[in-house]
């Protein structure tokens, strides 16, 4: 604003005492003071408010005025109430020093003057952002020049003072300006967020958080093009952004309030623009998935996953290994259901964003995983990179001095530490009606074993379905040998459970002639016994030692556990 707006508001009774030529200097902000020295907390633009107990003789107001010129203050209104009249020396210094000088009625109260000053600059201050912001909206509509959302975030924080987050619905932070949340905070205010959105409220919602006030804003795209409005909360609830500002909104003026509303619809473009890069990896997965699930050759499939490599694993040119896992989102008590929603695509968008490392911040982070839905299901193939060299199959060849070296596929993925840091928020958008179940499967290094992954998955999920609790998840290694006797486990399941233990002792004896899958029949028909298995066999105990300590090295077993040995006892049974 300028300075001359306050002599155009009848209500501030101001007179202008000196200055009449500087009345279009810029009021950027409004200081009450009467510090003789006020140096040190002015910044220039400020229009200085003071009572005058500063001064005591007329030779105060010289140095005084001195210092606000100095620091390059718009101008100074003085109160008339200490002095009854505004000094003639303070009136000549002002002028020597082109200060604009106002005099003050002492029936007029500074707080008065202060808000109207803040007022109408924090108003300017809103109308130039939103000019900025859809200017910035234009650019980011017709392309990516417009640099995404830490621009407008940026502009948050430097023209109206307001440390702003993007968060996903898990509370993993897609952007942010400044420093970023502290630990843990993201993952609340998600399921603040998911909650108040549950239950009907209309945002922005008010959270408090380790002595802070956060305001959450939905982020959802209402302008021209955008997707229909859902009829139903729970068909987006559980995909939907949402913008964190740190402040309480409760009092905002209206202008602001529609300026954050622009913000937002300005960053659900920017999800649009990610949904629609997720298009190739989504069919992908839904080639590969529909092969898989109408019993395709093996070769065809493998053809199919050369073509999703390169664009699953960018810049690595090795074979990977494949894991899948299968997620349910169900809504409605006891699984009832719940008329009209599609529960594939709900899932869908959220095992995308449960399988993104929760440290891992910006939109396209998901640029590895391949999800498709059937049905009320998703389905993620998610690719485990072999180490350089590897051949993406069997272990490579050992002697009999050293272990076998090839691919490591143990740092795949397990289903609790996928569920560890969304498990909060998501219980709260779950609410009372829904549930989401999901499953892993063990890795497999080749598209024979892929059936039977899916298979493992999905039965691994139902795992997780018979436990209580709004969010669950079960994994291969929970699929344990008492499991399998159950007559509904479909035979991929079998064929994937028996492949896993004993395929690398096959393996090692095709290649080494060492006979491990006899020396492991008879150790077990042995009941464990060293002695007379060594003698069974025709071995020295040592060498069964040896033996059978390979075999443990191999499968990751141990041969001294009861469970272990009953699951090597049934694989054999069942091969």
């Amino acid at each position: 604003m300028r300075l001359r707006a306050l002599l155009e508001t009848d209500a501030l009774g101001l007179r202008l005492l000196g200055g009449e030529d500087e009345l279009d200097r810029t009021v950027r902000g409004v200081m009450t003071t009467d510090l003789r020295d006020p140096s040190r907390y002015l910044s220039g633009g400020e229009l200085v408010l003071t009572g005058l107990a500063w001064r005591r003789d007329e030779a105060d107001s010289e140095p005084f005025v001195r210092i606000l010129a100095g620091a390059g203050v718009a101008g100074m209104a003085a109160g008339e109430a200490e002095l009854g009249a505004i000094p003639d020396d303070l009136v000549q210094a002002c002028l020597r020093h082109r200060l604009p000088l106002f005099a003050v009625n002492e029936s007029v109260a500074f707080a008065t003057i202060t808000e109207y000053v803040v007022r109408q600059v924090s108003g300017e201050r809103a109308g130039d952002l939103a000019a900025v912001v859809d200017r910035h909206r234009r650019l980011m509509t017709s392309g990516p020049a417009g640099g995404g959302p830490e621009v407008v975030l940026d502009l948050l924080g430097s023209d109206l003072d307001l440390r702003a987050w993007v968060l996903s619905p898990t509370g993993r932070r897609i952007a942010g300006a400044g420093a970023p949340l502290p630990a843990g905070t993201g993952a609340v205010l998600a399921g603040e967020h998911l909650s108040a959105t549950r239950t009907g409220r209309r945002g922005p919602h008010r959270a408090v958080t380790r002595g802070t006030t956060y305001s959450l804003f939905p982020i959802r795209n209402t302008g021209r093009g955008a997707a229909p409005a859902s009829r139903d909360v729970r068909e987006t609830v559980l995909s939907d952004w949402l913008l964190a500002v740190e402040a309480d909104a409760g009092d905002w003026p209206a202008a602001r309030l529609d300026l954050l509303q622009g913000v937002t619809q300005l960053i659900a473009v920017e999800r649009d623009r990610r949904d629609a890069a997720r298009t190739v990896r989504r069919r992908l997965a839904q080639e590969v998935l529909e092969l898989v699930q109408t019993g395709a050759a093996p070769a065809e499939i493998a053809a199919r996953l050369r073509v999703a490599a390169p664009v699953l694993l960018p810049g690595l040119g090795t074979a990977p290994h494949w894991q899948v896992v299968v997620a349910r989102v169900e809504w409605g008590e006891g699984g009832a259901g719940a008329p009209g929603i599609e529960a594939g695509p709900v899932a869908q968008s959220l095992l995308e964003e449960i399988l993104v490392d929760p440290a891992t911040v910006g939109p396209d982070s998901a640029d590895r995983i391949a999800v498709a839905h059937t049905g009320d299901e998703a389905i993620a193939l998610v690719p485990l990179p072999t180490a350089p060299g590897a051949d993406g199959g069997a272990p490579a060849s050992e002697d009999e001095d050293g272990p076998a070296t090839g691919a490591d596929t143990g740092s795949g993925l397990h289903a609790d530490a996928l569920l560890a840091t969304v498990r909060a928020p998501l219980t709260a958008g779950l609410a009372d009606d829904g549930r989401l179940t999901l499953g892993v499967s063990a890795p497999v290094h080749s598209a024979e074993g892929l059936r039977g992954a899916l298979e493992e998955a999905r039965h691994a999920r139902r795992v997780a379905a018979a436990r209580p609790g709004r969010v669950c998840a079960a994994g291969h290694h929970e699929l344990a040998s008492h499991v399998l006797l159950l007559p509904f486990v479909p035979d991929d399941v079998r064929r994937a459970f028996t492949a896993r233990l004993l395929d690398p002792l096959r393996d090692y004896d095709r290649r080494h002639r060492a006979e491990l899958i006899p020396t492991l029949e008879a150790f077990l028909d042995c009941d464990g016994s060293w002695t007379r298995c060594a003698g069974r066999l025709h071995l020295h105990v040592n060498t069964l030692r040896y033996r059978v300590g390979r075999i443990e090295q191999l499968t990751g077993r141990d041969l001294s556990r009861l469970e272990d040995k009953l699951d090597f006892f049934l694989a054999l049974r069942m091969s």
